[in-house]
């Protein structure tokens, strides 16, 4: 076993629908993924279930009770294996692929909890968690499809998920930059070929295109990435290249301008 979740939840439907398709149902079903969905709900003491209820001190939407959860986490513990208790929420860190690598190596199982409503009760904060975490500034109606973030990018990095072990090495953010361009058939398109080099079966120049690629792309779109990322001598003599090549478009673009005026 790889990686093992516990999930804690109202809508315990929603991560389990998720984990019936694709890659994630192949890991459950080759035992490299072991996610265990708990519903709040069963840990509650009234009849009608309740897990929320209106904030002290007034104000708008409901708050998320505090003895469910007390009951749900004393419950599942007892089970005696140690546990990494995740409160997914917008006040914790964010989570991004190092983040991800931290938790691939946990030997704890990891459990993740749910938030919904307007919050949840402070003394869960206080008490009951390890950690929180984000999975970025905005907002949305519960923790679910934060937690499905955390599983799939976690799960993906387990040898043998994504059958290929190589295809999670060669991906945006793995490399601490963005990934480069992809191709597959036909090689011409409504006369738009694939690059020459694809099809070349040059190892080696393949390997530099992709890299280049890659580095142009962080370059346009993410250049924020290349002050956090390793770079070789040759990362950083193909970006004074791009840098020379993009400097020289734009003093182009800009005489093109100075003509039409």
């Amino acid at each position: 076993m790889c990686a093992r979740f516990d999930v804690v939840t109202i809508f315990p439907s929603i991560i389990d629908a998720y984990l019936g398709e694709s890659i994630l149902k192949r890991a459950v079903q080759n035992g490299l993924l072991d996610v265990k969905l708990h519903n709040l709900r069963d840990y509650t003491t009234d009849k009608h279930r309740t897990v929320d209820d209106y904030p002290y001190g007034g104000g708008s939407g409901m708050v998320m009770k505090v003895e469910p959860m007390f009951n749900a986490l004393g419950s599942i513990g007892a089970d005696g294996e140690p546990r990494r208790k995740i409160l997914l929420s917008p006040q914790g860190r964010t989570f991004d692929q190092a983040v991800a690598e931290e938790l691939l190596r946990e030997e704890r199982r990891i459990m993740l909890i749910c938030g919904r409503y307007e919050g949840i009760d402070e003394r869960v904060r206080e008490n009951l968690i390890d950690e929180e975490i984000s999975i970025g500034d905005f907002v949305m109606t519960g923790g679910e499809l934060a937690a499905l973030v955390i599983i799939d990018s976690i799960a993906r990095l387990c040898p043998g998920v994504l059958g290929d072990d190589e295809s999670s090495k060669e991906e945006s953010f793995t490399w601490g930059i963005l990934d480069y361009p992809h191709y597959t058939r036909p090689p011409d398109f409504m006369g738009q070929p694939v690059p020459d080099v694809l099809l070349s079966g040059n190892h080696a120049r393949i390997a530099e295109w992709r890299r280049k690629g890659a580095l142009r792309r962080t370059l346009e779109k993410r250049p924020d990435l290349l002050d956090k990322t390793a770079l070789s001598a040759e990362d950083k003599r193909i970006l004074q290249e791009l840098c020379l090549q993009k400097e020289i478009i734009k003093s182009e673009e800009d005489d093109e301008l100075d003509k039409g005026s």
